[in-house]
């Protein structure tokens, strides 16, 4: 699977709120109200990752969860990273 353009992941990222471009991967916090709420929501999305077969570089701070999506193989951001992207986005919401 190639990488993305750069006009793709700026049109791309125009429908994903709150998510941005960082190098060669797309990143986005959330907050929790406590630490086991955000371990839970990790939890969630790990499910999700494991059927997609595609998973995230993940960063825990206390309340703050952060994701960062590249897909390694291919070194850039491709539209798996944006199935994803918009996984977690649906998993946040529910």
């Amino acid at each position: 699977m190639p990488p993305l353009s750069d006009i793709e992941i700026h049109r791309a990222l125009a429908a994903l709120p709150g998510w941005s471009r960082k190098g060669e991967a797309l990143v986005k916090a959330y907050h929790f109200a406590n630490f086991p709420a955000g371990i839970a929501f990790l939890g969630r999305v790990a499910e999700v990752a494991e059927q997609l077969q595609h998973h995230p570089d993940v960063d825990i701070r206390y309340t703050k969860v952060q994701f960062a999506l590249s897909t390694h193989d291919t070194g850039g951001i491709t539209s798996k990273d944006f199935v994803l992207a918009r996984a977690i986005e649906e998993l946040a919401a529910a």
